[in-house]
């Protein structure tokens, strides 16, 4: 038996009781016997206790809890405190409102509260990173375990599709420099599946990667990784969803996709660039040092030979071509850097 089940006979008993003192009173104004009138509003009053109490029970609890859920738990304290204040508030103020004479003395005290705790719970809610940075400001007193709780809270960020499919960032996460928890919204992960279930095959094993790379994420990950139910219904788009997400929640968003990068830039988000983070911790060579390279192929222009360092970094050697297939000594003579990533320029060592 459903607890649903059990309040709609809890609301039918009530509603009949209620039927049948109403059907006495009807009775008595119409001066005919009070057993019809009692009986049949009775039986009124009981269907509409069985059809009617879950719409004022537990279908609006169950709305609430599933609107809370969708609430960011930094608006959802913002908001409690900003109510008890606005309380607080309300109650000093009607101290000298119920001095008044009647019926102001049992009226504005009432109307104060309500006031005050709408504007409370409103301001708090809607000022509250503000808030958390002013008491994270005025109260330094707390432990250093505490700060950096608070610290890591405000540093999470929200993963894209194509950075969870390109692998890397499960790396990045061991290394502790991402040091937020990592946010992955359901819109992402239900993309993640379709493109898994995509017929296309290279389309299908691009996401049965990516779904293996959040499942090893989630066990080998220093920092939590949670899927969140949060979504943005006004857009349909997903990169429309994550940077209006990472608005409201005021975090940033990792991706390597350019695209979705520079929007975001233009709408005030943050971005982490897997892809910019891969090119800044290449290794720094400056013209005149030696290196050690394996030649695998020629180059575009006439004489040159190409290969490649460990990190990925194109090496071009002029007059490298004869040395296709060996590991040659080479000195860097000019080091570029384009939006591809960094190309180094060297000639073989005499």
């Amino acid at each position: 038996m459903s607890f649903e089940f059990i309040l709609r006979l809890i609301g039918m008993i009530v509603f009949a009781l209620g039927g049948l003192q109403l059907g006495v009173f009807m009775a008595g104004l119409a001066g005919d016997p009070p057993e019809i009138w009692a009986i049949v509003i009775a039986l009124v009053g009981a269907l509409f206790g069985l059809v009617l109490t879950p719409h004022f029970t537990t279908r609006p609890a169950r709305a609430l809890r599933e609107r809370l859920t969708h609430v960011p738990a930094q608006q959802l304290v913002a908001g409690v405190v900003g109510l008890v204040i606005g309380l607080v508030v309300a109650a000093l103020i009607s101290l000298p409102l119920s001095l008044l004479p009647k019926p102001y003395s049992g009226i504005l005290p009432i109307i104060a509260a309500i006031v005050f705790g709408y504007f409370g719970t409103s301001i708090f809610a809607m000022r509250r990173r503000d808030v958390f940075e002013l008491f994270r400001i005025q109260l330094p007193q707390f432990g250093a375990g505490d700060q950096e709780e608070g610290l890591t809270t405000s540093r999470q960020v929200i993963l894209d599709t194509s950075v969870i499919i390109d692998g890397r960032i499960a790396d990045v996460c061991k290394t502790g420099f991402i040091m937020g928890p990592m946010l992955i919204p359901r819109f992402v992960l239900n993309e993640l599946h379709h493109i898994a279930d995509s017929s296309d095959m290279l389309r299908r094993n691009r996401g049965r990667r990516g779904i293996e790379i959040l499942n090893q994420m989630q066990k080998e990950s220093i920092v939590p990784v949670r899927i969140t139910d949060m979504d943005i219904e006004e857009v349909e788009s997903v990169d429309e969803k994550l940077i209006m997400l990472a608005r409201k929640l005021g975090c940033a968003i990792v991706t390597n996709d350019y695209n979705l990068n520079r929007v975001a830039e233009l709408q005030g988000v943050i971005v982490l660039n897997i892809n910019d983070l891969a090119n800044a911790v290449k290794s720094v060579y400056l013209p005149g040092e030696d290196l050690n390279i394996q030649v695998i192929q020629e180059g575009r222009e006439l004489g040159q030979g190409v290969g490649y360092l460990d990190d990925g970094t194109m090496v071009v050697v002029e007059g490298g071509r004869r040395h296709v297939d060996q590991r040659i000594n080479v000195t860097v003579t000019k080091v570029l850097q384009t939006s591809a990533g960094r190309m180094i320029f060297a000639r073989p060592t005499e």
